[in-house]
């Protein structure tokens, strides 16, 4: 086998390596989550060995290959994603930003305009991932301005309902960006007008992402049992729409943390049935998209506090794989800094100090950051440097630079 096979392919084999699996273990686990009757062993196993290779299983195994592995079909297969930007507000709407304004100032809106506004939120959603905190903190407020200004204007009852759903998820990414950049009250009360925005709007999506910021922020500050309430109020709130998924990926983090390992497999397992039942996401990049790889990121999360370090070393180089572009530009900065963390975490624990500092200051360094949860998982870090590297220069001139980026967001600071 070679380094030219897809990237599927390379990750079997890790995955099936990392739980010390031969392939004929791997076929009879595949055998046990087939929904009918596979063909002889001996024909599977040769079979595995063509999937190794890089020979494309067809749509009966994919799925059958992701339950094997604990992920959801287009995180091991992926589908091809977009990225339109203002080009499709072009396209969709045929109005530029300036032309959108303008309308705006207008005594009615028409369905055209709120078209190319639909389009410009979506836009915003997905450049959270990779836009520097300061500049879409800008944008975002300054669109969220404009978009509840319509509410002076004449509306239909329709529109009125639109114009409250975009308002929400506008307030929605503003308080995602206030929480990363480290103003923990500003981004509560923006999720707070969030959530009264979508309860107004009868919208269950968007009060379903107001939970999981509630989750996340309890997350991040240490609440476990908080996330698990907020995580379960929204998976009632919103049990159809992806953001259950992510919900069910935060509350196994929280057990995770609490460690509690099987309700960690019985919360994982939970958002795997759902995603792999959800059709797939037109637009990756948004934000408040649950695309497939992400929950590779949750389960990396999970296993690595668990102590499953394979696995969770597999799961963040997958993490970096998807988040990188094949010229090097991080796509997911902030999903690839917390997989850095987890193979610092992993190489500190297997004794090689070199290695864990190498990924763990990596993991720190890059304009877009979420500093709360950067913090909190290099917390784990920090931890067994403490415990096994507590005399090492190297190893106190890392936690030293952890602190100090603490001490810039008080609220966040590792213990």
């Amino acid at each position: 086998m070679t380094d030219d096979r897809p990237a599927w392919a390379r990750r079997i084999a890790a995955e099936r390596q990392a739980r010390d699996w031969s392939q004929r273990d791997a076929v009879r686990t595949l055998r046990a989550h087939a929904p009918t009757e596979l063909p002889a062993e001996d024909s599977m196993i040769r079979q595995w060995k063509r999937w190794e290779s890089g020979q494309a299983p067809n749509d009966f195994y994919q799925p059958i290959i992701a339950a094997v592995f604990g992920t959801v079909t287009h995180a091991l297969f992926p589908a091809p994603s977009r990225r339109d930007g203002e080009k499709e507000i072009l396209a969709a709407s045929g109005m530029e930003t300036l032309e959108i304004v303008s309308r705006l100032n207008r005594s009615d809106v028409d369905g055209a305009t709120l078209d190319a506004l639909r389009i410009t939120t979506d836009r915003l959603c997905s450049e959270y991932p990779f836009m520097p905190s300061g500049q879409l903190i800008i944008e975002g407020r300054q669109w969220l301005r404009r978009v509840v200004e319509l509410h002076t204007k004449s509306l239909t009852l329709a529109q009125h309902r639109e114009v409250l759903a975009l308002s929400g998820w506008l307030a929605l990414l503003v308080g995602c960006v206030e929480y990363d950049m480290g103003d923990r009250h500003a981004a509560e009360s923006t999720r707070r007008a969030a959530l009264s925005l979508a309860t107004e709007a009868d919208h269950s999506e968007v009060a379903g992402w107001a939970h999981e910021m509630r989750a996340w922020f309890a997350l991040t500050t240490g609440d476990y049992r908080g996330v698990i309430s907020a995580a379960q109020a929204g998976a009632e709130t919103a049990p159809n729409h992806s953001v259950a998924v992510q919900l069910a990926g935060q509350e196994a983090k929280a057990w995770a943390r609490l460690g509690d390992r099987r309700q960690v497999e019985v919360a994982l397992d939970k958002g795997r049935r759902l995603l792999e039942g959800m059709p797939h996401p037109e637009n990756l990049d948004n934000h408040f998209v649950v695309d497939p790889a992400k929950f590779d990121f949750y389960s990396m999360d999970c296993y690595r506090l668990v102590g499953e370090d394979r696995l969770a070393r597999t799961l963040a180089e997958e993490v970096l794989r998807a988040g990188t572009d094949f010229d090097g530009t991080e796509r997911s900065p902030m999903r690839n800094a917390e997989a850095r963390v987890t193979l610092g975490v992993a190489a500190a624990r297997e004794g090689d100090l070199e290695q864990a500092l190498l990924h763990g200051e990596r993991a720190l360094q890059g304009d877009r950051q979420s500093v709360p949860s950067l913090i909190m998982t290099s917390r784990e870090l920090a931890a067994v440097m403490r415990q096994r590297y507590s005399t090492e220069p190297t190893a106190q001139d890392y936690l030293n630079h952890l602190q100090d980026l603490g001490r810039e967001k008080p609220g966040f600071l590792p213990s």
